[in-house]
């Protein structure tokens, strides 16, 4: 690694004042610790929010659960209150990474990162939740915008994300063995408003898919998911995957949450 000044501020207002001077905010540290290490980011600055009380815990409020961004993926696995009101967030939170990574992995630097293949960015989205800064309040439609890149502005750091409580969701995910990140996720989720089908992994950020969910709205049965064909010419495609398996994937993966959503 590369030396670096390491702050520890005590409040929201004292962090995002660092972080607009150019600090680098890290929560779990378990996207930016790596890359650190491999020499791939040196950040002269480092603002740890490990030590602001308010960014973490979970409440209900109303129709939806308020989680703080430094809540860690572990508690909310563990949270009876999300495991009653979301249970699907619970799954997701509890496959993600390793017990390590879930210990230190944090909701709001997961999200604030937006990886092509994690796992949150497809319950916020998948939900429709709402991600809550320092200084305003985002609508996760508006909030991812590509690999890597999201809505927050300089200076701006995730204080919570408010999930509304679904009728029904499910999240399953195809896992790369090694890594655990997704090849293919998909949150689906009734809500209020209709079905909506977040996918992650599949492209070079998560997104929405119209397709599955005009039919899934029309009719909510597997076979109904099944009749949508899925677009392989803007999915990823490595040396762990074609575009062509990962269309695939997701036409199952939705097939089998819709299964598992209707009991």
């Amino acid at each position: 690694m590369y030396a670096f000044t390491y702050e520890t501020p005590a409040s929201v207002a004292e962090a995002a004042s660092l972080a607009a001077a150019g600090g680098k905010p890290i929560a779990g540290g378990q996207s930016l610790l790596p890359s650190m290490r491999l020499r791939l980011a040196n950040p002269e600055r480092i603002v740890d929010l490990n030590g602001i009380a308010e960014l973490a815990g979970i409440r209900r409020e109303g129709q939806a659960l308020r989680i703080g961004a430094m809540t860690h993926h572990m508690d909310v696995a563990a949270s009876a209150e999300v495991q009653s009101a979301i249970p699907a967030l619970a799954y997701l939170a509890a496959h993600i990474g390793d017990r390590q990574v879930r210990a230190r992995g944090t909701l709001g630097g997961s999200v604030a990162n937006n990886d092509p293949a994690a796992c949150y960015p497809s319950a916020v989205l998948g939900l429709g939740a709402t991600v809550i800064t320092n200084r305003r309040e985002i609508a996760a439609d508006d909030f991812f915008l590509g690999m890597y890149a999201t809505a927050l502005e300089e200076g701006e750091l995730i204080t919570a994300i408010r999930f509304p409580i679904p009728q029904r969701a499910a999240y399953l995910k195809f896992k790369q063995p090694a890594s655990r990140f997704s090849l293919v996720g998909v949150f689906a989720a009734q809500t209020a408003g209709g079905v909506r089908v977040a996918v992650t992994g599949a492209a070079g950020c998560v997104f929405r898919h119209a397709g599955l969910e005009a039919a899934l709205n029309q009719r909510f049965t597997p076979e109904s998911a099944a009749a949508v064909k899925i677009d392989a010419s803007e999915l990823n495609a490595d040396i762990h995957a074609s575009a062509e398996y990962r269309a695939q994937l997701i036409s199952v993966l939705t097939q089998r949450a819709v299964a598992q959503m209707l009991g």
